[in-house]
């Protein structure tokens, strides 16, 4: 069986998941919009010892997006977690067979039609049906929209363990009333987003991370067991995975045109016009990366460094100019 739902064409996995909820209810937005009311815009430089190489992301952490975008579009998240596999199964199947698409978290690692499988429990996929074996989901655009995998593959991935995971986490969107007008929403959304990303608690978070990152490229370099491989791996998902294009600052960018589109606010139109320049940095830093990965040669690592010096700057200048809205 299958729900009444349209797929979500998306290049990111959390807003096509949920952008496939929201077209069943009625909501349709363009994935930077959506980007936009998440508060997506975030910037992260994570180490541990366990890790093979540091990483960097650029979006809030999984989860919030989804939360971020009911909350100021006034709609009804239900989330719910269970450790048990087959109440996880039973309960999705019961929303299913009441005509709802369904969110899935899980660990894309077991999905059968991924290319490149690695574990990653961050991952997002609608669910919209079933049958006697396989489950019928919505992914990114990059792994092929409308796909399937076997019904056990589906309970792997949902039950598995590690960074970021969760317990057979799924969700749904309901309206709850009338929504947000979304000339409110839009301006909401900046606000809340520019504060966190302006005032990060910890120096390895916003345009602070962005400088940190600035010198820890280097130590990475200087420590790493296969520069090529890491800063190979490290551009491809600054750029390909599931990112928008610079990490994630395209679809930022995009959201910031259409904001300024919507509402006419000068702050916003300025901004936007700030966030050309910063994706096209970070486009430079990702080649610099991709230089590393290609050479071995540390010298582009020192340009990447002082590439991230600046942005870390030029970051925070853009985003200071929502401040006005």
């Amino acid at each position: 069986m299958k729900v009444a739902a349209k797929p979500y064409i998306g290049q990111h996995c959390e807003s096509t998941a949920t952008g496939t909820l929201l077209g069943q209810i009625g909501v349709e937005l363009s994935e930077p919009m959506l980007f936009g009311l998440g508060e997506g815009l975030s910037f992260i430089f994570w180490n541990m010892k366990i890790m093979n190489f540091p990483f960097i992301g650029g979006r809030v952490k999984p989860d919030l997006l989804t939360a971020n975008i009911a909350k100021n579009l006034g709609l009804k998240l239900i989330v719910r977690e269970t450790s048990s596999k087959e109440k996880a199964w039973q309960d999705v199947r019961a929303l299913l067979d009441s005509n709802k698409a369904v969110g899935l978290k899980l660990d894309c690692y077991h999905l059968e039609y991924f290319t490149h499988p690695i574990h990653f429990a961050g991952h997002y996929v609608a669910i919209l049906g079933y049958d006697d074996s396989k489950a019928f989901l919505v992914d990114t655009k990059q792994q092929g929209s409308e796909v399937s995998t076997s019904l056990k593959s589906l309970e792997l991935a949902r039950s598995e363990k590690g960074a970021m995971s969760s317990r057979n986490l799924f969700y749904i969107l309901e309206k709850d009333g009338d929504t947000t007008p979304l000339k409110q929403a839009v301006a909401t959304a900046i606000r809340s987003n520019i504060k966190q990303y302006l005032n990060p608690p910890i120096s390895n978070l916003g345009y602070r991370g962005i400088e940190k990152t600035s010198n820890e490229i280097i130590k990475w370099f200087d420590r790493s067991k296969d520069v090529k491989m890491e800063f190979t791996t490290s551009a491809m998902i600054m750029e390909r995975a599931g990112t928008g294009g610079a990490l994630f600052r395209n679809l930022y960018r995009d959201f910031l045109k259409e904001a300024f589109e919507l509402t006419g606010d000068s702050a916003i139109g300025e901004a936007h016009k700030a966030f050309i320049g910063v994706a096209q940095s970070w486009s430079d830093v990702i080649a610099l990366f991709e230089q590393v990965g290609e050479t071995g040669e540390r010298e582009y690592v020192l340009q990447a460094s002082e590439k991230l010096k600046a942005l870390a700057i030029q970051e925070k200048e853009a985003v200071q100019l929502l401040e006005a809205v």
